[in-house]
């Protein structure tokens, strides 16, 4: 007992790392500069303490296996001296940091079209980040601590260096199961058990439809609580067909919209036949235009997309979203990235065999639609040799995360020449792009039959985020640099990672037109160039951006 106390004492308290206090240092600087998405004192305090405490560990780390290979060492009568010439260094490090970091993040807002900040707090991003430093340190000689463990036991039998080796991968494996395993699964748990109660009980005062064609009413197959939060928000959205008449200056019908809520059957399969039964029973597919809109990982389903869908085709529209997940979609991201597959291909094979067995002269065009997750699940619900002898009319996926299969392929075979963020495909009938600043490419005549067009913004973290970034410069960063990327973001290795992976987690947090927040314009834009409505010329749909615009759409 008396050996593992003298043990814990001398690992939780020994002496900071020379190396890793400077390296540390410059990686707090390095997560101070310019990123995609603007950061409030505290994010940024945190976010640079993670990268402290990982360029910490990596000097560490550096200076342990050095002294194992026995390697010359600094003579201890110097080590005072170099331990207080590391702080003096580091602390030169952090306050030039603090000190920059408002110039830095007005180089954010700048590219984002945001008013400046009066100031970025330092001293409330040196206590978070210092305090996160503090526990993700502590941790590390936690894990040092532990290797120590596994090692006294085999040092009597085993050679020092193989007990350090088999020690160390050891207190790994624990560390990795004890996170991936038991931490992660508690914590996921949790979160889907809170976001599945805020489901279930948001807007549930709400009263349902008294149309007997909307989901929820008392005709529906599907019952009102049945549709969540998210499906009761998108079954009361607007616009009426009145409104749209007033748009249109053309009479218009009410648009038809199916949501089956994730409590609505214990199975992916159940729900899309429930989905199918409603859309049959309201008569969609009479329609002009059906869409499989794939939501996000919450179950929303942006009302800014599908809004001007329904204006530019005078409510003769109908559309069909099943949901999947309780949890945001940067979450289901990063943790589970296929969470809707099985639900978006069961929604697409169950619609799209009623749609195919239809004469074609007397069924609906039939969309796909994606944003977000839903633009990753939606691409993941077909496959071609599935619709290869009767494609459906197009797709329209936004903001598609970095994980998207075919907009990784298609961007990866871009004609030379064209940017990482607006690319040319090398089937330009077949695949286009826009960006919030740039719709040439989905304007340009000679669309094939099958039209899929993708929407997203070159400061969108959750398309451009690359798992190799901690590496090597991500593509959005060579030049030409697009207008809302700042010119002074810098890639540093490990520090650019961190720093896309909080750009994730908050690239919502900034004004529509910019980050992941998608525009109605932008979304007329793109609907306009795929589905080619009747008698909207420049003059009319200039009048509805107008119409959006005011409704902070």
């Amino acid at each position: 007992m008396g050996k593992f106390r003298d043990l814990m004492i001398l690992r939780l308290t020994a002496p900071s790392s020379v190396l890793g206090v400077v390296l540390g240092a410059a990686a707090f600087l390095a997560a101070l500069t310019p990123s995609l998405i603007p950061r409030a004192g505290p994010v940024q305090g945190a976010i640079a303490g993670m990268a402290f405490a990982a360029a910490y560990g990596l000097g560490a780390a550096v200076t342990i296996v050095w002294n194992w290979l026995g390697l010359a060492a600094l003579p201890d009568r110097y080590h005072r001296i170099a331990r207080w010439a590391a702080s003096a260094v580091a602390a030169c490090l952090v306050i030039a940091g603090l000190i920059k970091a408002r110039g830095w993040q007005n180089a954010t807002h700048a590219a984002l079209g945001l008013p400046a900040v009066e100031t970025v707090r330092p001293l409330v991003i040196a206590a978070a980040g210092l305090g996160v430093a503090f526990i993700l340190i502590f941790l590390g000689r936690f894990f040092r601590l532990l290797r120590d463990l596994y090692a006294l036991p085999m040092e009597r039998v085993l050679p020092r260096r193989a007990s350090f080796l088999i020690a160390s991968v050891l207190a790994a494996w624990s560390f990795w199961a004890a996170g991936n395993g038991f931490l992660l699964d508690a914590v996921l748990r949790g979160l889907d058990s809170a976001y599945r109660e805020v489901d279930q009980l948001q807007g549930v005062d709400e009263p349902a439809p008294l149309d007997p064609l909307k989901s929820g009413s008392a005709a529906s197959l599907i019952a009102w609580p049945g549709l969540g939060s998210e499906g009761r928000a998108r079954i009361l959205s607007g616009p009426s067909a009145d409104e749209i008449a007033t748009l249109a200056g053309t009479p218009a019908k009410s648009p038809l919209r199916v949501y089956v809520g994730l409590n609505s059957a214990d199975t992916a399969e159940a729900r899309a036949e429930l989905a199918l039964a409603e859309l049959l029973r309201i008569g969609a597919f009479d329609r002009k235009l059906l869409v499989i809109a794939t939501p996000t990982g919450t179950g929303w389903v942006d009302p800014a997309a599908m809004m001007p869908l329904e204006i530019l085709h005078r409510g003769d529209v109908a559309s069909v979203s099943v949901q999947y997940s309780y949890l945001p979609s940067w979450l289901s991201l990063l943790v589970q990235p296929e969470y809707g597959q099985e639900t978006a291909r069961a929604v697409f094979k169950t619609v799209y065999g009623h749609w195919h067995a239809l004469p074609k002269g007397a069924r609906p065009r039939l969309y796909l639609f994606g944003l977000s997750l839903g633009a990753l699940n939606s691409d993941l619900s077909s496959d071609a040799f599935d619709i290869v002898g009767d494609p459906y009319d197009g797709a329209f996926w936004v903001g598609p995360p970095f994980a998207s299969r075919t907009w990784n392929q298609v961007t990866a075979t871009r004609l030379a020449g064209t940017s990482h963020w607006l690319p040319e495909a090398s089937n330009s009938k077949l695949f286009r792009f826009m960006t919030n600043a740039e719709n040439t490419q989905a304007g340009k005549p000679d669309w094939g039959p099958l039209r899929i067009l993708y929407l997203q913004y070159p400061s969108d973290p959750i398309v451009f985020f690359e798992l190799q970034s901690w590496s090597r410069m991500p593509g959005l960063l060579k030049e030409p640099r697009p207008a809302d990327v700042s010119s002074q973001l810098t890639w540093f290795p490990g520090v650019t990672f961190l720093q896309l992976i909080l750009d994730m987690m908050t690239a919502t947090a900034v004004p529509r037109g910019v980050g992941h927040v998608y525009a109605a314009s932008h979304y007329l834009d793109g609907w306009v160039a795929i589905t080619s409505p009747e008698d909207w010329r420049e003059q009319k749909l200039s009048q509805l951006r107008v119409w959006l615009d005011e409704r902070g759409l």
